[in-house]
């Protein structure tokens, strides 16, 4: 094999390669879930974390939630049973709907990467991400949509 083939061959592996952990990781628990809005409060029950597997009991790391008063979704984010956060689905660079993938969500229109917390991990952007007030209320969890930080 002459030295140009190897690097076609070489590069078009590597770009496979890269593009399957994307859309692998994308498929991994992520779950939307239309919400109730009640005076301000999103109201989601905890059950949405659960999913069954093998006849045992697993949690998502995350679920999207939507409702047609929001323009975008909100990341909802498990860390344990008692912590979670809620931050809002929308870029802080330029205003474009993010994507969720696992512990991190993602802006495809100019690269900014922010963590499960909102922090910016990758720039163009550089503010934090809208997070929502999450209290833990019988059974559900309530994001107050008009305290953020």
């Amino acid at each position: 094999m002459d030295r140009f083939h190897f690097v076609k061959t070489c590069s078009l592996g590597c770009i496979a390669i890269s593009v399957f952990g994307i859309l692998q990781e994308g498929c991994t628990g992520s779950k939307f879930i239309t919400s109730t809005i009640l005076n301000d409060v999103m109201i989601v029950p905890l059950s949405v974390f659960e999913k069954l597997s093998n006849g045992k009991k697993h949690f998502r790391k995350y679920v999207l939630l939507q409702n047609e008063k929001l323009r975008y979704p909100i990341y909802l984010y498990r860390f344990s049973a008692q912590e979670y956060s809620a931050l809002y689905m929308q870029c802080t660079h330029q205003g474009y709907e993010l994507t969720a993938f696992g512990d991190r969500v993602v802006c495809s229109a100019h690269g900014s990467e922010f963590d499960n917390r909102g922090k910016v991990t990758n720039s163009p952007a550089d503010k934090p991400l809208i997070s929502f007030l999450v209290k833990i209320i019988d059974q559900h969890l309530n994001i107050y949509l008009k305290y953020h930080e």
